[in-house]
């Protein structure tokens, strides 16, 4: 693990003020959220749309953001200056969020087709709805990218005008930090189904120590890297935000996470590109809308190999793109590079798909 060079900052005026701010707990990152309305609310998730920004006029189809669970929505709108919903809304694009909230006990019979068949459809409809478009850009994070590529597949009847996965995993061998857990599973694996039903889930703990394990380095080595970049109040803030993202950490549905932890550890059932849900295969080599897959360059949880392996299973998409960006799991979606990478990438796409025409022609 390297560690970050410690270099004395070149601006000791702006390092001062901003350690001096660190100690005296003042926040650094603006933390407020985009002005956002609630279009419905309902006891599975609760749509947001974000206002348009006064003086840009409104183009384009809209987005609607799928988050993963247990981690929070907000990574779509880390803070400002760095929110990837800002970005858009910045664009004049109508942005959507199906947000899911936190679980609780209540939610431990729920499994990963109740997003694929309830709630993300659901989303889509309103969306569609409200906003008199005639098709939805769809796009999720992590786990929300697996919903997203499953909806699309399970409901070709659904208004979609595209598909974007943001670090989403699908060939699950190709994670090296899963091949160190497996040989535990083998040893610990009996007493895993007990726990999670016994407890209703996975504890939010356990799911945020899961993500700090997944970028130990740079959680080992941040007050090293605080000290390097103490000149740097964009830094600063970027660690602030991380920070709250880290402390809200959710909860994971117990019957979600025995499916995700059978395709993880044992069957690597995403990677066939099918999947039993609700009783009936779904197959991802039915999408039929263009796809979006982006990929982190440092991303751990989500190394390039297992996110580009999607592209080999949407076979029906008349258009399969892959974007390589800098960051790690959280970072490709909301990193500071991603300003210049991800987010302009993802607005290109959306661009081209915009009008009818254009989706037809795809098709």
């Amino acid at each position: 693990m390297a560690l970050p060079t410690i270099t004395i900052p070149d601006r000791l005026g702006a390092a001062r003020t901003n350690l001096t701010d660190k100690l005296r707990r003042k926040p650094i990152a603006d933390l407020r959220g985009m002005p956002r309305d609630i279009v419905e609310h309902r006891a599975s998730f609760t749509l947001y749309r974000y206002s348009a920004v006064r003086g840009i006029e409104p183009r384009g189809r809209p987005v609607l953001l799928v988050p993963p669970l247990a981690a929070p929505a907000l990574a779509f709108d880390l803070r400002r200056g760095c929110s990837l919903v800002e970005y858009f809304v910045h664009q004049g694009r109508p942005v959507y969020l199906a947000d899911y909230g936190p679980v609780n006990f209540a939610h431990r019979g729920l499994g990963i087709e109740h997003w694929v068949d309830t709630v993300v459809p659901a989303a889509v409809d309103i969306v569609a709805a409200h906003s008199g478009a005639d098709a939805v850009h769809l796009a999720g994070w992590s786990l929300g990218g697996i919903f997203t590529m499953f909806t699309a597949a399970a409901h070709p009847e659904l208004p979609l005008a595209s598909a974007t996965a943001v670090a989403s995993p699908f060939d699950l061998r190709r994670v090296p930090l899963l091949a160190v857990a497996r040989p535990i599973d083998r040893v610990a694996g009996p007493l895993v189904g007990p726990a999670y039903r016994a407890m209703g889930g996975v504890p939010a703990p356990l799911t945020r120590l899961g993500f700090q394990i997944s970028s130990l380095d740079k959680y080992l080595t941040k007050p090293l890297a605080m000290v390097a970049h103490a000149d740097d109040r964009d830094f600063l803030a970027q660690l602030e935000g991380v920070d709250r993202f880290m402390a809200s950490m959710y909860a994971y549905p117990g019957r979600t996470f025995g499916q995700l932890y059978h395709v993880v550890m044992r069957t690597n059932e995403f990677a066939t590109g099918m999947m039993e849900l609700a009783g009936r295969p779904v197959e991802l080599a039915r999408i039929d809308v263009p796809v979006l897959v982006v990929a982190g360059t440092g991303d751990t949880l989500a190394p390039e190999a297992a996110v580009h392996h999607l592209l080999d299973l949407v076979t029906g998409s008349p258009d399969g793109r892959l974007v390589r960006a800098p960051g790690g799991h959280l970072g490709v979606l909301t990193g500071r590079a991603a300003r210049r990478t991800t987010w302009p990438a993802m607005e290109v796409f959306f661009r081209q798909y915009d009008d009818s025409t254009s989706t037809a022609d795809a098709r």
